[in-house]
């Protein structure tokens, strides 16, 4: 029987993060498919076992679904976060 070799959990954030880090799944895809980085440049500037990046990164596309949700979730607080700090015109 494969022993489970992936890192990740949800323990410290409402997303699936790298054990033992605050660097999340998103934050990785992010990094290395948003921005272009390399997977080694990316886990030398955040102190993680290249392993753990690839982990990152298979998680992100085995779980679609969840994934979507994630960043739906945080489209909807960055919009209230917006809504709560926009300043409203002074009354005339």
């Amino acid at each position: 029987m494969a022993q489970q070799s992936s890192r990740i959990v949800r323990e410290v954030h409402d997303e699936p993060h790298i054990e033992g880090s605050r660097i999340t799944v998103r934050h990785v895809y992010e990094r290395v498919h948003g921005r272009g980085l390399r997977p080694e440049t990316v886990a030398d500037r955040h102190g993680l076992d290249l392993a753990d990046v690839y982990h990152a990164l298979a998680y992100y596309h085995d779980h679609p679904e969840e994934m979507a949700e994630v960043e739906r979730q945080r489209e909807a607080a960055i919009e209230s976060a917006r809504e709560r700090t926009t300043i409203s015109p002074p009354d005339e």
